[in-house]
């Protein structure tokens, strides 16, 4: 898939494009289907199926006191939108003065000048230009007069549309399972494997801390079971993963670590290596033990719930 960051980076071969617009945080799998629609409709009529998003979230920059904890980061939707057969991503840097642009504006350079645009494929629910007034009529009203249809993908769900508002809410709380139905995958959250306090080890449970500048969501406080990859291994292995600050130690600093069933470190070294986090149900939330014993206790019981939950 490529990846345009501005209109002078978008070739200039004479193929028109099928386009969606949207945020595609989490690209959840109401995102898949209209991303798989645009792919399919290109392939159908030999044109470029262009995927446009926007960097930062609009939401951000628009309510900047209140920031949006996205489920996915660049590089991520990124991965996850070429895995629908996309041919292209367009990532649109979000400021006041591109928001600024009136529908008609924002149309007729992006959509026909830039990208030559043939056919544009939305839910009926789409928005866009200055104070969201663009609709669904606009975007008819502009196809007719530029030349490009429109196609509209009803809402799909189950019990509702999937919406990236409620599946973030769902991770925040610490319902992975039920954000991994809305997301068609288990929620994931990566980055390097960084060296801890080593009580883990110390205690019997050795674990995997993930840098702090991790990519992904974190969900709530609490132990999942889950799946763990790392860079140069083959295959995933199952994990009990723990969110919190561990609070038994008096500890203040958040961290996400990963206890692997079944795989001493020392039989291969994960330190500096990519490791890939996949929550696939919580076990429990944060509690504070009041000696080892019981935490240690404790542990043998997150475990053996761990292996029931993932079947090892």
């Amino acid at each position: 898939m490529e990846i345009y960051h501005g209109l002078d980076e978008v070739p200039q071969d004479g193929i028109g494009t099928v386009i969606t617009l949207g945020n595609f945080d989490g690209v959840h799998r109401g995102h898949q289907t209209v991303l798989r629609a645009v792919a399919a409709e290109a392939d159908e009529h030999s044109l470029r199926s262009v995927a446009m998003t926007f960097d930062p979230h609009p939401r951000t920059v628009h309510q900047p006191e209140t920031p949006t904890q996205m489920i996915t980061n660049v590089r991520q939707k990124s991965q996850l939108i070429a895995e629908t057969g996309i041919d292209a991503l367009f990532i649109q840097p979000y400021d006041l003065d591109f928001a600024a642009q009136t529908p008609e504006e924002f149309v007729s350079r992006y959509f026909v000048d830039g990208l030559d645009c043939r056919c544009v494929v939305v839910g009926d629910d789409v928005r866009f230009g200055h104070d969201n007034a663009g609709t669904i009529e606009t975007l008819r009203r502009l196809g007719e007069e530029f030349g490009f249809t429109t196609v509209t993908i009803d809402e799909v769900g189950r019990g509702g549309r999937y919406s990236s508002s409620r599946i973030r809410d769902q991770i925040i709380s610490g319902d992975v399972a039920e954000a991994a139905d809305q997301l068609g995958r288990y929620h994931r959250v990566e980055g390097t494997v960084v060296h801890g306090d080593a009580r883990g080890r110390d205690l019997g449970f050795p674990t995997a801390n993930l840098s702090a500048d991790g990519e992904g969501l974190i969900p709530a406080d609490g132990v999942y079971a889950g799946w763990a990859s790392f860079e140069g291994e083959d295959h995933p292995f199952p994990a009990a993963i723990s969110v919190g600050t561990n609070p038994t130690f008096e500890g203040c600093d958040r961290r996400v670590e990963a206890y692997v069933l079944d795989k001493e470190f020392g039989e291969f070294d994960v330190y500096d290596r990519h490791m890939v986090l996949e929550f696939v149900a919580r076990i429990r939330g944060q509690v504070a033990f009041s000696g080892l014993d019981d935490l240690i206790a404790q542990m043998h019981e997150d475990i053996a719930d761990v292996r029931e939950v993932l079947h090892t």
